[in-house]
C-alpha cells in the first residue's frame, strides 16, 4: 500500500512543491505539540497550585533577568509561556476543527436539499443562507454571548466557552459549504447516473447521499483546509475582543489578549511568542490549502 502511495501522481505532486512540503512539516509539528502538550509542557496552566505569582513577566531564559525553568519567559499570572502556548495550541485548533466538522454538515445537508429538491426549497435555504452571510460570526458571537453570559455568570461560561465558540463559528459560515455543494449538486443530479438510479427506482435520500455526494466531496476538501484556518483566527479575534476563551483557559488568541497590554511596558515576549505560533498555524494551512486547490483543480495546476 505505502508503494502505491509512493508512485502515485499525489505524492509526486507533493514532494516537487517545497512550499507544501514544509508547510506540511511545521503544521505536523504544531499539531504533535498540540496532542502531547501535557508530556512536552513543563507545568500544566490549569493548575493554580504550581503557578506562582512571583515568577510574573519573568523573561525569556537567555535574557541577564530570565531563569533556565522559563525559557519563553512567564506571563501575568507566572505561567509557562511555553506550556500555555501548548495548551492553547490545542484548544485552538480543537476550535477550528470542532467549527469546521459543523460548518461542513450543515452545509453539507442544506446544499445537498436545496440542490437535489429545487423549486421553492431550494429558493428558501438560499435566502436563508443570504441572511445568514449578513450576520458575521464576530456579531453571532456578541449576541448570543451577551445571552449566554447573562444567563450563566462569567464564572459559569468558562465552562461552555469551547463548544459556545464552535457553536458561534460552525453556525455562521455554513453558507459557504451549502453554496458550493448545491453548484456542484446542480451539475451533478442531470449527469446519466443520476438518471438511471431514479429510474431503477431508488429512494432520493440514497441517490443524494450514496451517489451525489462522493461526486461533491473536492470542493468540500478544498473549503474545509481553509476554513479550518479562518476558525482558527476568528477564535483568535474573538478572544482578543473577551468575547471568546476566558484568561484563566489559554488559547492563542487568549494569550494574545493577555499580554497586549503588557507589550509597551517591556513584557513583549507574552504576546509576541503566541503570535507567533498562531502566524505559523494558520500559514502554514493556508499555504496547503492552496497547494490542494491547485492540486485537485486540473484548469490550475501546473506541473
Amino acid at each position: 500500500m505505502w508503494q502505491k502511495f509512493k508512485d502515485s501522481y499525489f505524492w509526486y505532486s507533493f514532494r516537487r512543491d517545497p512550499v507544501a512540503v514544509g508547510s506540511f512539516i511545521i503544521l505536523l509539528i504544531l499539531l504533535a505539540m498540540a496532542i502531547f502538550a501535557p508530556f512536552l509542557a513543563t507545568q500544566n496552566p490549569y493548575d493554580g497550585s504550581v503557578i506562582d505569582l512571583m515568577d510574573a513577566e519573568t523573561p525569556p531564559m537567555w535574557t541577564p533577568e530570565g531563569m533556565s525553568s522559563f525559557w519563553l519567559g512567564t506571563d501575568a499570572q507566572g505561567r509557562d509561556i511555553w506550556s500555555t502556548i501548548l495548551y492553547g495550541t490545542r484548544i485552538s485548533l480543537l476550535i477550528g476543527i470542532g467549527a469546521v466538522a459543523l460548518q461542513s454538515f450543515l452545509g453539507i445537508i442544506i446544499g445537498l436539499t436545496a440542490g437535489y429538491k429545487g423549486g421553492r426549497i431550494d429558493s428558501f435555504l438560499m435566502r436563508v443562507a443570504d441572511v445568514q452571510l449578513s450576520f458575521s460570526s464576530y456579531m453571532v458571537a456578541i449576541f448570543f454571548g451577551a445571552i449566554l453570559q447573562a444567563a450563566l455568570g462569567v464564572a459559569r461560561y468558562a465552562d461552555v466557552a469551547v463548544p459556545f465558540l464552535i457553536f458561534v463559528i460552525g453556525f455562521s459560515e455554513w453558507p459557504q459549504y451549502a453554496r458550493t455543494v448545491r453548484a456542484s449538486v446542480l451539475a451533478e443530479k442531470k449527469k446519466e447516473y443520476v438518471e438511471a438510479a431514479r429510474v431503477i427506482g431508488l429512494r432520493p435520500m440514497r441517490i443524494m447521499f450514496r451517489h451525489i455526494l462522493p461526486n461533491t466531496l473536492t470542493p468540500v476538501l478544498v473549503i474545509s483546509t481553509v476554513q479550518v484556518a479562518n476558525a482558527v483566527m476568528s477564535e483568535a479575534a474573538l478572544s482578543f475582543l473577551g468575547l471568546g476563551m476566558p484568561v484563566n483557559q489559554p488559547s492563542l488568541g487568549s494569550l494574545i489578549k493577555s499580554g497586549f497590554a503588557y507589550f509597551m511596558s517591556g513584557s513583549w515576549w507574552i504576546t509576541l511568542f503566541p503570535g507567533l505560533v498562531l502566524v505559523l498555524l494558520v500559514l502554514s494551512i493556508n499555504l496547503l490549502g492552496d497547494w490542494l486547490r491547485d492540486f485537485l483543480n486540473p484548469k490550475l495546476y501546473k506541473d
